[in-house]
């Protein structure tokens, strides 16, 4: 079973940067797509960002401002993100899923990935 966990949360003030680490376990090679998520409060959760065969894919609310990359030496995947506003703060989480195909995935609200780490709070003040 594929463990995941998020960390690198904080707080920022508008306009800074912070970057977040997803840390795996177990058996990675079981998934095809990893990827990034946020839940702000009172809000639908929101597919940010995925890797899958190589390619990787964002959110247009977030394409410009977030990078997504992935150290497979290390099982890790992080989120650099920058010129954040209140608007991001939110749960961030990196989930991971057996498709290949992760961009028909993340962005569909009614697909729920397979594997989810504990989400990490990103707080962002005005």
């Amino acid at each position: 079973e594929v463990q995941l966990q998020a960390s690198g949360g904080g707080l920022v003030q508008a306009g800074g940067s912070l970057t977040l680490t997803c840390i795996t376990s177990g058996s990675t090679s079981v998934y095809g797509s990893i990827a990034w998520f946020r839940q702000a409060p009172g809000k639908e959760r929101e597919g940010l960002s995925c890797i899958s065969n190589g390619n990787t894919y964002y959110a247009d609310s977030v394409k410009a401002r977030f990078t997504m990359s992935r150290d497979n030496t290390k099982d890790a995947v992080y989120l650099q993100m920058n010129r954040l506003s209140p608007e991001d703060t939110a749960t961030y989480y990196c989930a991971a899923d057996s498709s290949q195909y992760c961009l028909q995935i993340v962005f569909n609200r009614h697909y729920t990935f397979d594997y989810w780490g504990r989400g990490t709070l990103v707080t962002v003040s005005s």
